[in-house]
């Protein structure tokens, strides 16, 4: 058969580019094309039938495991967020009496389906190639499917993570591990060894102990130099937690022998066991701790509510004389316009409360808030159900 030359232009049949576009939502398309084609340029349709195919295939290389960074980093982002605005409108909340609500992501499932189809045909006529002719169709179909799982904090998780007060070993392992001892002990601790912290709420309102202050600062200090520890010992069905001062430190036994003589502590002893409660002995320390709910509620002192919310009654007042401490936890601003730059954002009773990108204190935080909840939750969680998702 003589070969024929290619035509210089391509045929615009050959020319026909398709592009699949794998959005996170439903789409479809389709693209059929049928023309007559010279019997020499068959084996060039050909080639791109074959590239076609490829590109449809090549298309949503990221459909499995390609998908899990992009999806997992979003799922992540928005969960995240939606956490700070719910807890930071549940703090607002504090201050107007009404009713918080925690509600947990409980599990996130997302399914894929991907269909792809070519349509290929051809009529090739040798002794008559003005009467050659081909056809060419291509379908594709994505689809995203995510579940989204909701459980309401109640009964025994609601106890655990908002109404039972905070272990003391907890906050201790917290600030062995380097965390600000002062912001821990002055949002977590209604007293140590009797010695009080300041309270904003309106049943237990009292202004800081000059000594707590004090206390607070000194245990920083020493927690500085690497002098406290804590060490846990297990003892049949139970643990023990004992707070250690290193008899080595030369730079913090002034600070060490401060602390003890503040708790009313055995200055011949290095280690002291650690206990909930205001009652104890010279050879304990004794933590009287808050629950989170107890926190978000000082923390309430530091919304900026309106003047005119207080004068109708609306919001609640909290004494001036033991809010200055607390407020420096946490500010929530509050105004008529949404603002641009912000950590957390939430609407409410028609203004807008948040919290400054810049306030490095009030993100610091709800990172404690976070870390808080998952360590004083220690009911077993309910099972997720288990599914199987078809892969397409």
């Amino acid at each position: 058969m003589p070969r024929i030359a290619q035509p210089h232009h391509p045929d615009p049949l050959l020319a026909t580019q398709h592009h699949l576009d794998c959005g996170p939502v439903w789409r479809e398309q389709t693209m059929r094309t049928s023309r007559t084609i010279p019997n020499g340029a068959l084996k060039t349709f050909q080639r791109w039938i074959v590239v076609l195919a490829a590109l449809l295939v090549a298309g949503c290389q990221t459909l499995g495991s390609g998908s899990v960074p992009r999806d997992r980093l979003g799922y992540a982002d928005a969960i995240a967020e939606s956490w700070k605005e719910l807890m930071l409108l549940n703090i607002v909340k504090q201050r107007y009496l009404d009713t918080p609500i925690y509600l947990d992501v409980s599990s996130v499932i997302s399914s894929y389906s991907l269909e792809t189809g070519v349509s290929i045909g051809a009529s090739i006529f040798p002794r008559a190639s003005a009467s050659n002719s081909g056809n060419l169709g291509a379908t594709g179909n994505y689809t995203e499917s995510p579940t989204i799982s909701y459980a309401p904090l109640t009964g025994e998780r609601l106890v655990n993570s908002l109404l039972r007060p905070i272990p003391p070993e907890t906050i201790f392992a917290m600030i062995s591990a380097g965390h600000r001892t002062d912001i821990l002990l002055r949002a977590t601790v209604r007293s140590i060894n009797g010695i009080y912290n300041a309270s904003t709420t309106p049943r237990s309102a009292r202004p800081v102990d000059v000594r707590f202050t004090r206390l607070v600062e000194t245990i920083g200090r020493i927690e500085q130099t690497g002098a406290i520890n804590l060490r846990i010992d297990r003892r049949d069905d139970h643990t023990v937690a004992f707070v250690v001062f290193q008899r080595d430190a030369e730079d913090a036994q002034a600070d060490i022998r401060f602390v003890k003589d503040a708790l009313g502590l055995d200055p011949k002893r290095d280690e002291f066991r650690l206990v909930f409660g205001s009652a104890h002995r010279p050879d304990e320390i004794a933590l009287n701790t808050r629950s989170i709910q107890q926190i978000l509620a000082e923390l309430a002192t530091g919304v900026d509510v309106p003047d005119q919310d207080l004068l109708d009654g609306r919001a609640t007042a909290r004494d001036r004389a033991a809010a200055d401490d607390t407020a420096a936890l946490m500010h929530i601003r509050s105004g008529s316009e949404r603002p641009l730059d912000a950590f957390a954002t939430v609407p409410y009773r028609n203004r807008w409360f948040w919290i400054d990108d810049r306030d490095l204190n009030s993100k610091r935080m709800f990172v404690f808030l976070t870390m808080f909840m998952s360590l004083t939750e220690s009911g077993a969680l309910p099972q997720t159900p288990v599914l199987t998702i078809p892969a397409r």
